[in-house]
């Protein structure tokens, strides 16, 4: 490669996923290693994704280094330990292949240039880590066209992100806390895909887009310290559940989904209540979805909606594609006519529904609360895991662009 100028990019995206059941707690905090395993639904990438393009090139200079570009704005690579971890493993495996073939363009030998968007708010409790440490990872693999399997490479973008190596694949993903010292065993596995059960839709309620108070890292090292209920979640709750749940995806059973998954989210914002001093990752508004969510299965007689919530207040509804006049219809008249968020491809699916289960059934309280207090709502589904694209957000020049091409 000695004297080439060339250019080599490669770009992908990657999904945000939402624990059912709640990766909570650390083992060992270097290499991201759970307490226990957790399960989560890959969202659509057409309402909600990260975009990267990594690229390399002899002429890019050696004196600076890796560079990270996030949102148009340099990121200090050398300050963020998860990705020098994920981009030291990722470039070790180029060298093994350059090594086992010596005519492969010495790639692992030149700086990196990673160039990333994503389309929702950063930091507001919406899984913005994982999809972006997914989508770095798989374009990178893609760049260095390693043969690692999703499944391989989601041991690496663990070490970004915990949850960001669920965002490896598609549909239905658990994540295994593993046993092993050295993490290899701690790895995501496809439940079932998209395609088994497609009709899973998510509403999700953004009650605030501004940086959450308690990192997620801060707030699990205290509860995991601190909380007297945390052991048993860790050791006999989440166990149960996640077999339970897995037996509820592969039926498609809905009220069985929606219930395990209601029950976890409260006993893991239990565990943050439990903890000393507590934390508070819930507020009023998030209350009112969770009384509405209740009110509406009430009124329906049976069970056609869930709610869950990470560490951070917004509300995400599951339901399924047939309820969409229940629940969609139901919140669409609950919140204001100015509340943005209702275009997409899933929301025009249902931009003719305007009503639903009436509001003199619902608590009066939760009404009002969830109508002040949303703005901005996302419609989707299950979707896809990462996608490799074939615009790039990087020229052939290797110049950082505003937009892909």
């Amino acid at each position: 490669m000695a004297g080439s100028t060339e250019v080599y990019r490669a770009s992908a995206t990657a999904p945000v996923n939402i624990a059912v059941i709640k990766y909570w707690g650390k083992r060992d905090a270097v290499l991201n290693l759970p307490t226990n395993s957790s399960l989560s639904v890959t969202l659509s990438q057409s309402s909600l994704r990260a975009y990267t393009t990594a690229s390399c090139s002899p002429t890019y200079p050696a004196e600076a280094g890796d560079t990270l570009t996030l949102n148009s704005k340099p990121q200090d690579i050398q300050a963020s330990k998860r990705t020098l971890a994920c981009l030291s493993d990722l470039r070790a495996l180029r060298r093994n292949l350059e090594n086992a073939n010596p005519s492969l363009p010495k790639l692992s030998a030149c700086p990196l240039r990673i160039v990333s968007e994503n389309n929702f708010p950063t930091a507001a409790g919406l899984a913005s880590s994982a999809a972006g440490f997914a989508a770095l990872v798989r374009a990178i693999a893609n760049l260095y066209e390693l043969p690692q399997s999703a499944s391989d490479l989601s041991r690496i973008a663990r070490q970004g992100s915990g949850s960001a190596c669920r965002s490896m694949m598609g549909g239905y993903v658990a994540w295994r806390t593993g046993v092993l010292e050295d993490g290899s065993d701690s790895l995501a596995e496809e439940v079932a895909p998209a395609s088994h059960w497609p009709e899973m839709r998510a509403l999700i309620l953004v009650v605030s887009d501004v940086k959450k108070d308690v990192p997620s890292t801060t707030g699990m090292q205290a509860t995991v310290a601190t909380s007297a209920l945390f052991p048993t979640r860790a050791e006999t709750v989440v166990p149960a559940r996640m077999t339970a749940i897995e037996t509820a995806i592969i039926n498609r059973d809905f009220p069985a989904f929606a219930e395990i998954t209601m029950r976890d989210s409260n006993n893991f914002h239990a565990t943050n209540l439990d903890t000393w001093p507590p934390t508070f990752y819930l507020n009023d508004v998030s209350r009112a979805a969770i009384r509405l969510v209740h009110d509406i299965n009430r009124a329906a007689g049976e069970t056609i909606c869930a709610y869950t919530f990470d560490a951070g207040p917004n509300a995400v509804i599951y339901y399924l594609e047939k309820e969409s006049e229940r629940v969609i219809g139901t919140f669409r008249s609950i919140l204001k006519a100015e509340t943005q968020g209702w275009d997409g491809v899933f929301g025009d699916a249902v931009k003719h529904i305007k009503s639903g289960i009436a509001l003199e059934n619902l608590d009066s309280r939760a009404v009002g609360g969830l109508r002040e207090g949303i703005n901005t709502v996302i419609l989707t589904g299950v979707g896809e895991g990462p996608l490799k694209v074939d615009k790039h957000l990087v020229s052939e020049a290797g110049e950082i662009l505003d937009r892909a091409i």
